[in-house]
């Protein structure tokens, strides 16, 4: 009896093993998938600081503008790789569930936690790259920033787990999620800063949880940073662990209907 594990302990092995599985099949795609996941952001990130110095704008509200690019950037794209690769994360690994340990929702956490480690490292060496071009970078407040990142992981996975269920019941949401997320990009506050935004228009787009996360990721890393309104890392969260029960549930209630015979 002493030898029998506990489900938490067996749990955390799945979990793992799903883990380097799932490191090794990113890795394995092409000799450069890793460096190109890591690169994506960056090239992002220059070619738009390219176009705003084309247009002499150096600052955005009391922030060096590539700081500002490159938060919010970073930000946006740890919400949209987690929850993007949390969605297809089940029928991905429809021949794993043959293993009675294995999980629909085990894949879903897995895949989050990957990303969300890929894009830790990815946003350190962007952060490393401006610090030798001799960017003045230095993080006022650490603990809101890592609050900041993490509201945002957390809330690519409660997307995630919530339409990975969706999306295998109604296969044909998966193009109507593509289409949400291209105005998403633009309403998020990544490129068009938050304050230039009308008022009536900016209570609406408040609503976003995106934007709190990314905003006190900015205002994390500088104590001029002018801060908009109504920000509130309590709706972050509340948004975020709110969208990850709901998922869960949905993982517990069509668990048997995700596996595919």
């Amino acid at each position: 009896m002493n030898n029998l594990r506990s489900p938490l302990k067996i749990t955390l092995a799945v979990w793992k093993a799903l883990f380097l599985r799932e490191a090794v099949t990113r890795l394995s795609t092409g000799r450069a998938a890793w460096l190109w996941l890591m690169l994506e952001p960056l090239i992002v990130i220059i070619f738009h600081l390219y176009w705003y110095s084309a247009l002499h704008v150096g600052s955005m509200y009391g922030m060096d503008i590539a700081i500002w690019f490159m938060l919010g950037f970073s930000g946006y794209f740890l919400f949209t790789r987690v929850g993007n690769q949390c969605t297809n994360a089940v029928d991905a690994n429809q021949t794993l569930f043959s293993y009675k340990l294995v999980k629909p929702v085990d894949t879903v956490i897995t895949r989050a936690c990957l990303e969300s480690f890929i894009m830790t490292v990815t946003i350190s060496l962007l952060l490393t790259t401006l610090v030798i071009l001799g960017l003045p970078i230095k993080v006022a407040d650490p603990i809101l920033a890592i609050c900041a990142w993490i509201g945002l992981g957390l809330l690519g996975l409660g997307y995630g787990l919530i339409f990975s269920v969706i999306n295998e019941l109604i296969p044909e949401i998966e193009k109507l999620l593509k289409f949400i997320m291209l105005p998403l990009y633009f309403l998020s506050g990544v490129l068009i800063p938050i304050l230039s935004i009308p008022k009536p228009y900016y209570d609406v787009l408040m609503w976003n949880p995106i934007i709190h996360g990314i905003e006190f990721l900015r205002i994390s890393f500088s104590n001029h940073y002018v801060v908009a309104p109504n920000l509130s890392l309590v709706y972050l969260y509340g948004f975020s662990l709110t969208s990850v029960f709901f998922g869960l549930a949905l993982h517990v209630k069509f668990a048997k209907k995700l596996v595919k015979p």
